[in-house]
């Protein structure tokens, strides 16, 4: 008799507590060190949304690791981030694949009030901007070719520039799509197109959508309607994570012009994220679910990415991301389209582990606090303290050095692997496309650099950026 999937883990679940009880007592009566973890909550339900960037869950899903921790865990595709920020937020979920803005702007009150943590960065890099076809072709003529015919990359928003004038010129509005207002996508899309001279347009208390003195009209799309809403023209192109762009290119329908690679080099995306009052409750469970991550993250990312083609074939499954094999390998085993038939090796547009990938930085988080302060969505001027105390309440570094020194100790992990000794803050990073350097020590000499976006004590009132 074949028994379904769940019975299955919930038999493996029971009988692994049963052997860890026991190797408990043999280790206390051996005086052994090591002692397994006792779980307080084994049943698990975690949220996430149709992305590329979900594949730690998956993987540590179908590889058994969550079981190997002791957890029966149940993984929900959601409809949205909102919904999904709620869920996890009123405990419907435990946890949630979510994005790296939502955690904080949750904690600061931005949109949906709640205290959300997270120990464990899902990944680097994953996004790209794509245009209509109409839009390539008009910004095509703006853009620098190589010897071989190619466009030379990173395509930068000034070649975009003079097709928001001839919009405007027409009376059109230039409408991009963005998966959601404290999205990595909203800052990234606003960061490339404000490197342009473009201004993407500012929030405001009084007025939440984005658009006071825009130049490009940005509102929300849920990832996989992306292609769609596009193919409609009801927007004329978008920043979302894969495998969307890869459609866009497969469908014939739009052309990614950049990605956030070229953005900002090996920028954190996703996060996990639980409730601070889900992780002080069940401090074991969040250490073993942390535990299982790290391990398929390692595993998504070792032997030069050896298997990403198993874990695109795990991603193409309905109950994971459900789009065609071939075009989430088009981005995940390492290559990008932009153009049809412009195919080109990047083989860290998907980072999941290497260059300290999972680790939860303070300059990270503090990188999108300076972006939600840029955009007016942080209303009045905050003291660099502030930015570095919002960080500490959100990210836990601490947390996840536990999990790593539990899964070194149990031979799963490598010492090397992990950034022992930092004080959660990256060197000052150069690589963006428009040169400025950040520095997450800085975040108001950071924001002081922007030609575009407040600074100091600057806010938006009336429809117009004001000084105090």
């Amino acid at each position: 008799m074949k028994f379904p999937r769940h019975i299955l883990s919930r038999a493996a679940t029971m009988a692994r507590t049963v052997l860890a009880g026991a190797a408990l007592a043999a280790a206390l009566s051996t005086g052994a060190a090591a002692k397994p973890l006792l779980v307080e909550k084994p049943e698990l339900t975690f949220g996430f949304i149709k992305l590329t960037d979900m594949a730690p869950l998956a993987v540590a899903y179908e590889l058994h690791y969550f079981e190997d921790e002791g957890l029966y865990v149940k993984l929900e595709p959601q409809a949205n981030w909102k919904v999904l920020l709620d869920r996890v937020i009123d405990g419907e979920l435990d946890g949630a694949h979510m994005l790296a803005g939502q955690p904080l702007g949750a904690t600061i009150g931005y949109g949906t009030k709640g205290d959300v943590i997270t120990a464990f960065s899902m990944d680097l890099n994953g996004n790209g901007i794509t245009v209509s076809n109409e839009v390539w072709k008009m910004m095509k003529q703006h853009v620098p070719m190589g010897p071989d015919g190619k466009p030379v990359h990173p395509i930068k928003a000034d070649a975009l520039k003079p097709v928001i004038e001839a919009f405007k010129q027409s009376g059109k509005r230039f409408k991009m799509g963005m998966v959601f207002p404290v999205s990595t996508h909203n800052y990234e899309l606003r960061y490339w197109l404000a490197a342009g001279g473009i201004n993407p347009g500012y929030y405001a208390p009084n007025d939440i959508s984005g658009q006071i003195q825009a130049d490009a009209f940005l509102s929300v799309t849920p990832p996989p309607q992306m292609p769609a809403t596009l193919e409609a023209g009801t927007i004329n192109g978008y920043c979302v994570g894969e495998p969307w762009n890869q459609q866009a290119v497969i469908k014939g329908i739009g052309v990614p012009v950049v990605t956030d690679y070229e953005i900002w080099k090996n920028n954190p995306e996703k996060v996990f994220g639980v409730t601070r009052e889900w992780a002080e409750k069940y401090p074991n469970t969040h250490l073993a679910v942390i535990k299982a991550l790290i391990r398929a993250a390692i595993w998504l990312d070792e032997h030069d990415n050896a298997n990403r083609k198993q874990a695109v074939a795990m991603l193409a499954k309905p109950e994971y991301v459900g789009a065609d094999a071939k075009v989430i390998a088009n981005s995940m085993t390492g290559t990008f389209e932009y153009e049809k038939g412009d195919k080109r090796a990047v083989p860290d547009f998907n980072v999941f582990f290497r260059y300290y990938a999972t680790y939860p930085y303070y300059s990270d988080a503090i990188w999108y606090l300076t972006q939600m302060r840029r955009w007016g969505q942080i209303a009045e001027a905050k003291p660099d303290k502030w930015y570095l105390e919002t960080a500490k309440k959100v990210y836990r570094p601490d947390i996840y050095m536990k999990a790593a020194k539990l899964l070194i100790e149990e031979g799963k992990a490598k010492k090397e692997d992990f950034p022992w000794g930092t004080d959660g803050f990256k060197p000052p990073q150069k690589e963006f496309i428009d040169g400025i350097v950040y520095d997450g020590r800085k975040p108001n000499a950071y924001l002081d650099k922007f030609p575009i976006g407040l600074k100091d004590d600057q806010r938006v009132a009336g429809g117009k950026v004001v000084s105090k």
